[in-house]
Order: C-alpha cells, then structure tokens, then sequence
C-alpha cells in the first residue's frame, strides 16, 4: 500500500515518480564510475603504471564506499535533502578531481596524496547514494526490500555500465579528461540535485529550499567556470612541469604528447627539440640518435635486410635510421597510436629529426597494439629484422612488452637468419629482459647504449639503458651493415668493447624471465 503522507506532490504522479529516481540513479551510477576511471587512467599516465594505479584507486575507493554506506544511515531521516547534498558534493568534487591531481603533479611534483584523497572522497558520497535512493524509493511506494533493491541495483548497475563504456568511446577522445570531468560532474548536479529536489520538493523546509537550490546552481557555475579556465590551466601546469611554454601539445587515447623547443632544428648548442610521453622524456634532439642508432644499426648487419618491422617508433626516429640502409626494401610499422606518427609528420621540427621518414614510400603504417598484432597476425610474411622500439618497464606497466610470451611472437615473425633487437633498462632488468629472450629460444647479446643519457634530462638516462640483440642459433656479431653511413656513436668495435664489459656483470643464473601471469 502507497504511504500518501510520504508521496512528491506537485505535477508528477507517484507512478512516474519512481522511474524518474530510478532514472537519477541511472545517471549517478554512470558520473560515479566515470570519475573512478578517470582517476584510474590519469594515474596510470601520471605513473606510467595502469596496475598500481587501478589496484589504488578501486580498493580505496570500495573501502570508502562502504563507510559512505554506513554514514548514510545519520541522514536517513531527511533523505532527499541530504541526496541532494551528497551529489552536489560529489558532482564538485569529481567534476574537480582532474584538474586538482593534474596541477599537483605539475606543480607541486607530488599527486598520491591529491589522488587517494579525492578518491575516498569520492567513495564515501558514491556509498551513501544507495542507502538514500532506497529510502526515497521506499517513501514513494512502500513494497518489499528485495523487490525495492531490484530495481534500484538494476538502474546503478546499468548506469555503471553506460558509464563505463562512454568513458574510453565518448568523453576521453572528443572532450579530454579534464573537460570529460567538468560535464560528468554538471549531468551529476542535474540529476542527483534538481531532479530529487525537484521530485520531493516538500521536504527541505521553505528556508533549506532555496539555499540548495542555489548550492545546486553554485557547483554548475563552479564547473562551467573550471571549464573556461581549463586551457589556461593545463598551460601554465605544462609551463611549470616542462620549463617552458609548450610548442604542441596533443591529448590522445594513449596519453598525452607534448613537444617542447624550436620550430625548425636549431643550430648546434641551441635550445634542443624535447619529445615527452605523459610528462616524461621520450626523446631529446640533441642525442637521441645515440639509442636509435644502437637499437637499429647492429640489428641491420645480417647477411641480408630487406625487410623490417618495427613494433612502436611512433616518433619516426628509429625508422629514420632503419631508412638510411640502402638494402632495406620495406619497413612495416605497428604502433599503437596514430597521434604520435601524425605528429612526426606534420610538426616541421619533428619531421625534420626522423628525416621525414613516413613520406618514404617504403613504409607502411598499422595501427594496433604490438602485442595485439603479433598475436593476432597470422600472415605468413617473415622480416630479415624485428626492431620493438618500445617503452621500457616501470614497475607493472609496459610490462607486456617485455615478457617471454612477447619475445617469443617477435621471434615467429623472423626468418631464419633474422635478428630482434629489444631495448632494456639498466641493473637487474637488464637480466630479466635476456632471460625472457633465452625463454623464447633466442640467443642474446646485451650492450650498452652509448653515451650517458639524455643530456637535457640526466635524471632520466636508465629508462633504456642498453639493447639486447638475439638471433636463432647463436649468439649475434655485433657489426655495422656497408649499406649505411657509419653512425655517429656506434663502431664494431666499441659494441664488442661494451658487450664485452657487460658480459662480465652477467649474474649466474640469470633472474626468472618475465611472463604475462608472472610480471618481474
């Protein structure tokens, strides 16, 4: 039986009441799980590591979810006063959410605590929505709890995954993080504040009324303010994270690019052209070509290289290179995303370091996770030389591409006397990374690369730190192809040297190789 004290009044009927809450819920569910993944993934580029990040943010925000829970039961009394209290709450908090990690990061080098704050923050408001729904449900017609629970379990969960499929499709790629947020946090004040005020009008006294009325209208005006300001925000953010104003700036699925320095190539000693990958250096134009040559060049020397592949270099710089050997036939790259090579083609500074590599018509470009490629490729074309110009491991992250299963796909693609060059980090993964290889049935040489790092950003020379060179059959000479210039910073007889030394820190045994179930 219909409780009628406890009906909405006004023109809504209590039969079309409760699909409007169940329909708020919808949506609440659908902003809650957008802000979770938003933090996940900004994590996840902030650290270069999606599996901590995603481990953090879930278990403190379920945690936190479950004290909002329990807190929700105080404020059971007034339930839609306090629901709207709690959305307008959370719509300012997570709408923020991006914004205030992303400036801690840039500003003040330090973003876990901004992170795992907002996080159980966020979890506490998401936790007390259920308890609060299901007394305005319960107020609108009373029927038996598990039927009650049905329906409303049924509209979160669907929002959830309503939420949870518009983030990666819709919000990231057209709107950014940032922005995706902001108009998260706006539809979360819309339909978890007006509707249920607007629904259960009656409750908040005639002096509550109007001031969360003009709350709800607050926190819109907050975030439609933080929007017009978020450009001028990510700016001055960048400009204190890189030192300078950023030359290009592109937000893809795969992070965000950013290319600081001159135009046009500057003259020797000049500011230098700096590639950065999610806040982190990626290539400097006044020595990367001390990794690039190292990673192609030996790997290039077999008795005949006609065909390449190339998994990452999305920058063009080892393509570059890989194009300087006359016998090269046909390179094929496979990178995951179209942002970066986009970027080395049309960027005048950019196109001019890889030496406009992706004109040459002997390349070809597919889009597609490595991984995913290696795996799912079935062809039977075999390349003379695999080259994974691809990010070294940070902790769990990357670590897909250097696992056993990964080296192994690499070598199917092989033909018989082909070679697979690999980068790797400095210390203990070196190790790791030449025993995965030998797991796969590969015969390796590990040398370093040339030089100490990165000069325009010393603190970031172990990242890959040396190459691993491995062939069928045998350990591989190292030597330098005659179908070449002579690289600048590599000689055969400086890469015997190097190998050499390295050779004599080999740990016996190796450390266990890593693997997809068992990452090291």
């Amino acid at each position: 039986m219909e409780d009628a004290a406890a009906l909405p009044t006004g023109p809504v009927r209590p039969r079309a009441a409760k699909p409007l809450v169940l329909f708020a819920a919808f949506l609440c569910a659908a902003c809650g799980l957008v802000y979770e993944l938003e933090l996940v993934a900004l994590g996840g580029y902030l650290l270069g590591d999606s599996v901590t990040q995603t481990s953090v943010v879930l278990s403190v925000m379920v945690f936190a979810m479950g004290v909002g829970s329990l807190a929700a039961k105080r404020l059971a009394h007034r339930p839609a006063t306090s629901f709207a209290l709690v959305e307008c709450s959370l719509a300012l908090v997570g709408g923020l959410s991006v914004l205030v990690v992303y400036g801690s990061w840039a500003w003040l080098g330090h973003y876990q605590v901004a992170l795992t704050t907002l996080t159980c923050v966020i979890g506490l408001l998401i936790g007390a929505e259920i308890p609060l729904l299901m007394t305005l449900v319960q107020r609108i017609r009373r029927q038996e709890a598990g039927r009650a629970a049905a329906d409303l379990f049924a509209a979160d969960y669907v929002g959830a995954l309503i939420g949870g499929l518009a983030f990666p499709f819709l919000l990231l790629p057209y709107l950014g993080q940032a922005d995706g947020a902001l108009l998260t946090g706006a539809v979360n004040a819309v339909a978890g504040g007006a509707v249920v005020l607007w629904l259960f009008r009656d409750e908040p006294g005639p002096r509550v009324r109007p001031l969360l009325w003009a709350g709800c209208g607050a926190v819109l005006a907050a975030l439609a303010l933080a929007a017009a300001c978020t450009g001028a925000i990510e700016r001055a953010a960048r400009s204190a994270l890189y030192g300078t104003a950023p030359r290009q700036a592109v937000q893809s699925r795969q992070g965000e690019i950013v290319l600081t320095g001159p135009i046009r190539i500057p003259a020797p000693g000049g500011d230098p052209l700096r590639l950065y990958l999610d806040g982190r250096l990626a290539a400097c134009g006044s020595d990367e070509y001390r990794y690039h040559e190292a990673l192609v060049h030996p790997a290039l020397a077999g008795p005949a290289d006609t065909r390449v592949l190339l998994l990452g270099g999305g920058d063009g710089l080892a393509l570059r290179e890989v194009l300087r050997h006359r016998g090269v036939a046909s390179v094929l790259v496979v990178t995951a995303d179209p942002a970066l090579p986009q970027l080395a083609r049309t960027d005048p500074a950019l196109a001019a370091l890889g030496g406009h590599s992706f004109a040459d018509p002997r390349v070809r470009v597919v889009y597609a996770d490595p991984l995913a490629w290696l795996r799912q490729s079935t062809g039977t074309e075999r390349f003379n030389a695999v080259l994974a110009d691809l990010p070294a491991p940070q902790r769990a992250a990357r670590g897909e591409y250097h696992t056993t299963e990964f080296y192994g796909l690499a070598a199917d693609r092989l033909t018989a006397t082909g070679r697979l060059a690999v980068p790797a980090p400095a210390g203990a993964g070196l190790w790791t990374a030449e025993a995965g290889l030998r797991a796969a049935g590969l015969a390796t040489v590990p040398f370093p690369v040339p030089g100490s790092g990165p000069a325009c950003d010393p603190a970031g020379s172990g990242t890959r730190a040396a190459v691993l060179l491995a062939a069928r059959g045998g350990p591989p000479e190292l030597g330098l192809a005659a179908d070449a210039p002579a690289p600048r910073a590599v000689t055969p007889a400086g890469l015997r040297a190097a190998a050499d030394r390295l050779a004599s820190h080999r740990p016996q045994p190796l450390p266990p190789p890593s693997t997809l179930l068992e990452p090291h």
